[in-house]
């Protein structure tokens, strides 16, 4: 087969859950394992090639980087990237061995796994740690779901948190699939901000929900639009993230929160309310759960606050028959929450570890924070809390996607901008993380590689103008 050339290259995307650049990497590798892309052959700018598959720049040129990693490619500024000799090529490794991760959106490791070895030996002694080898009933075990609401109450501000409405999920994550689940059926459009968790987008288009994004001011969604847009439709839901909103980080006041209840009362709307970051921001006001107990489900967890991998999650459920509902979607699809992560989320939360865990991590984030407003300026929107976890670049679509690309190249992965975007064109931006790196070091590197990425782009929309 003659090599393709730069001009009708089109890769051809296999189906499946893969991330997007993940396919276009494989397409890539396999066109040069069969001969179809030769040695030398030169790839089409990363732009033409995301233009005509339809792509946003960010996941092409995010292929491109990862293909060069592979030792499949090289790059030359200001030539372009052309295959390497030989299929498959040797993997290119960088000098600090990885991008420097400012994506992902957690919480500094080191507390918590200072605190592990400990707390394992402490588990010994517990008497119901062989409770945990059995099927836990729906709910979770007793002592965790009166753990995980009593952590509510005293790190998230859910006072009066009641257990028995309380049930143990494997990570926030399902427990937005169970309130998401409580409330829509298939078919069904669900409000939202106009750019929300990238999980939701995920979950709405896996369980064939449809999600309608709604315009966002400085205290996230508008209860304006959302009256709007709920007198127009036969809308059941509203999924909101009242505090440090993900990728904005902006928090609701406690007004905000009340015009959205009433708008919601007024349309019987219930309230899905991730309130996952409610521990980096103690003075935010009182939930949504508190406000109107009697339509909201409150999703929360510790994945973020103490440790990724423990995958406990916490749902309230509002009163009346909604708590069946979902114990009967979890025994249909896991039967049980798992029980060895909230045993240690548990412990910790019992003897006073947990709170010096997320003591230490705000203490932490805040110096990261600091470290984020000395190197980006003016480029962020003002954080809401000391302790803020990310950071909220605004900008419009076609300039995040060139700063992503630019601090790709650079070594640096931020959040893909496209990511979060339910509605196009309301709120766009790059949300950069602080938690995920070693150390401040790493994110100082990170920092400064956006910071030359954002000047970079100021300067070409400036020619542009």
């Amino acid at each position: 087969m003659p090599a393709k050339t730069l001009r009708d290259w089109t890769p051809s995307l296999e189906a499946g859950d893969a991330p997007i650049y993940e396919r276009l990497l494989a397409a890539l590798r396999a066109d040069i394992e069969t001969g179809a892309l030769a040695a030398g052959a030169r790839l089409p700018p990363q732009r033409d090639l995301a233009h005509r598959l339809g792509l946003g720049l960010g996941t092409v040129t995010r292929a491109y980087v990862e293909a060069e990693k592979a030792g499949l490619v090289e790059a030359h500024v200001g030539r372009g990237s052309f295959v390497r000799g030989g299929a498959a090529g040797k993997p290119v490794r960088t000098t600090d061995g990885g991008l420097i991760n400012l994506s992902q959106n957690i919480a500094p490791g080191g507390p918590a796994e200072g605190r592990l070895g400990d707390t394992l030996t402490r588990l010994r002694r517990r008497g119901d740690l062989l409770d945990c080898l059995g099927y836990a009933p729906p709910a979770g075990l007793e002592a965790q779901r009166r753990a995980g609401a009593a952590w509510l109450e005293r790190s998230g501000g859910l006072v009066g948190a009641d257990w028995t409405r309380l049930v143990c999920t494997a990570g926030a994550q399902q427990a937005l699939a169970l309130a998401f689940g409580a409330v829509a059926r298939w078919g069904d459009t669900v409000l939202c901000e106009a750019s929300t968790f990238y999980g939701v987008k995920a979950l709405a288009q896996h369980m064939g929900y449809g999600l309608k994004g709604l315009a966002m001011d400085a205290q996230g969604l508008r209860p304006d639009v959302l009256d709007e847009a709920a007198a127009t439709g036969a809308f059941r839901a509203v999924a909101i993230q009242p505090t440090l909103q993900n990728p904005t980080g902006r928090i609701m006041s406690t007004g905000r929160r009340a015009q959205i209840v009433a708008v919601a009362r007024k349309h019987d709307l219930m309230i899905i309310e991730d309130d996952i970051y409610a521990v980096y921001a103690p003075d935010a006001p009182p939930p949504f759960a508190v406000l109107a107990p009697e339509r909201t489900f409150h999703v929360s967890g510790v994945s973020k606050s103490l440790a990724p991998g423990l995958r406990t999650g916490f749902l309230i459920v509002p009163p009346g028959d909604a708590l069946d509902r979902v114990l009967r979607t979890v025994r249909a699809l896991s039967y049980a929450p798992p029980n060895f992560g909230g045993l240690i989320a548990t412990q910790w939360i019992e003897d006073g570890a947990a709170d010096t865990i997320v003591a230490e991590i705000l203490t932490e984030m805040t110096a990261r924070l600091s470290l984020a407003r000395e190197i980006l300026g003016d480029a962020i929107e003002t954080p809401m809390s000391a302790s803020a976890p990310h950071v909220w670049l605004p900008m419009s679509d076609l300039d995040a996607e060139r700063l992503a690309g630019r601090a790709l190249r650079g070594g640096v992965e931020v959040t893909p901008p496209s990511a979060p975007v339910v509605t196009p064109g309301l709120t766009t931006g790059v949300r950069v993380c602080l938690g995920a790196t070693q150390d401040r070091e790493a994110l100082e590197r990170g920092l400064r590689i956006v910071a030359t990425a954002v000047a970079d782009v100021d300067e070409r929309s400036r020619a542009v103008i």
